[in-house]
Parts: structure tokens; sequence; C-alpha cells
């Protein structure tokens, strides 16, 4: 049976994320960046929270884990490279192990860039992928812990899921990554075209969140630094970190 997934927007431009196996009754909590928030949700539709899963330690993602476990006595599951900043973990995980939601099961990639020891979880029977500050849409997270070289590669996990896998990024920035984007691959018609759903979209009021792999690796210039042509818009021919470095710091200050 597959999990149900609960979006809802939280704090300045954040969201959170509720999973549910209808089977078990089990909920998980994607981090705690509002724990009234998320309380609350899971409340308004029955749920009761019994897991969180953390990607990483900032406190928009896991600082509601205390509030959370003393409301619901939940388990908390994070990264092993950052228990020293999430005191509140009950379990250590790293590249290659599993999580378990009643019978749904994620497998945790480590993506560091973000933060040294940023985890995902990908659940691939189900084709869905929860990347934290990782990825967003036509985005990825500011390296203010890891090196261009590391977020290329944790990128290069993500580009290998499938298609349709679809990717729940954990804030709503596509407008401005958008602008960004179009400054440094404006000849990218599949770019253009995603603009045009992101407006469309962000005018009625809803979310760009998620996306999808394909989407992504046809528009995100993160995603496309080893293309040829962006390679050359940028200076950086033939090499896909340096391409990617240079993107990431025209976007720093753009």
């Amino acid at each position: 049976m597959a999990p149900i997934v609960h979006m809802f927007p939280c704090l300045q431009d954040n969201y959170g994320f509720l999973i549910h196996d209808p089977a078990s009754g089990e909920t998980a909590t994607i981090d705690t960046p509002d724990a009234e928030r998320i309380l609350a949700e899971a409340a308004s539709r029955g749920w009761k929270i019994t897991q969180i899963w953390n990607t990483h330690w900032h406190p928009d993602h896991a600082g509601g884990n205390a509030a959370i476990k003393a409301a619901t006595g939940c388990r908390i599951t994070g990264p092993r490279g950052e228990a020293d900043k999430i005191g509140t973990l009950d379990r250590l995980v790293g590249e290659g192990d599993e999580v378990a939601l009643g019978g749904v099961v994620a497998r945790v990639m480590d993506t560091p860039g973000h933060t040294a020891g940023h985890i995902v979880y990908a659940l691939p029977e189900h084709k869905l992928a929860f990347v934290g500050d990782t990825l967003f849409a036509l985005g990825c997270g500011r390296l203010f812990e890891g090196t261009p070289a590391q977020m290329w590669a944790s990128l290069g996990k993500l580009r290998a899921l499938p298609g349709d896998t679809k990717v729940y990024c954990a804030h709503e920035y596509t407008l401005s990554n958008l602008a960004f984007a179009l400054s440094v691959d404006g000849r990218n018609p599949a770019l253009h075209a995603y603009g045009d759903r992101v407006r469309a979209l962000r005018e009625r009021g809803q979310p760009t969140v998620p996306t999808t792999i394909a989407d992504e690796l046809a528009a995100n210039p993160f995603m496309r630094a080893d293309d040829p042509a962006l390679q050359a818009a940028v200076g950086q021919s033939g090499d896909a970190v340096e391409a990617f470095r240079e993107i990431r710091e025209r976007k720093n200050v753009f």
C-alpha cells in the first residue's frame, strides 16, 4: 500500500511533510521546522506521529524534535555525521541504511554539501525522495559546510534516481531560483517551459513542490553542470565540478 504524503507551509518559506502508512497507522514527520504546526496537522488527520526523520541539524529542520517527542513519544532518526549537533537522536543512520515506517521502507543517502552530514531519504518502491536542503526546485542548498565537489557528488546520487521520482524539497524558493537560472542558462527551452509552469502555480497561490528528477535534470542549472553548453556559458568547459562551483558562487551573490 502506498504511503500518503501530506505537505504544508510553515515558518517563512519552509514546507512540513508528514508521511503516513495506512496499513500500520504509523506517521513520520520529515524534519521538524515548526513543532506546533506539525502536531496540529497530524491531529487534524487523526494521525499520531510515531517517528521523526531528520535530514540535517539546522534549527528549521531539527528544532522541533524535543517538543514533538515530548508530545508523542516518537522515535527520532537522523544523520550519523551530525549526532553531535542533534542531541535528540535515537537512531543514527548513513549511506545505505534503511528506515521503515510500517511496511514503507526508505533508503538513506549521504548527501554532504549544505551541511557536512546531510542525508536524504529515498523511497524507491514509491518513487519519492525527501531531500531536505540538498536539492531545490531549480536550485540547490548553499554550501555552508561542504565543498563544490561534495555537493556535485551528492547531486549525482539524486540524478541517478528514476526520472519520475517525486522530489520533496524543504523550501519554496523556486521563483527566485528561476530568476537566477535564467541568468546562466537562458537559452534552455526546458527552463523557459518550467518557468511558465512555476509562475502560473505561484499566481494561483499553489506550491511548486514536489518537483521531479526529470524536470530538474532538464532545467536546474545545478543539476546540469556537466552540460557542455552550460559549462561554456559560465566559462568552465570540460570540468563539471568547476562549472558547479562557478554557478554556485554566482548564485551566492545574485
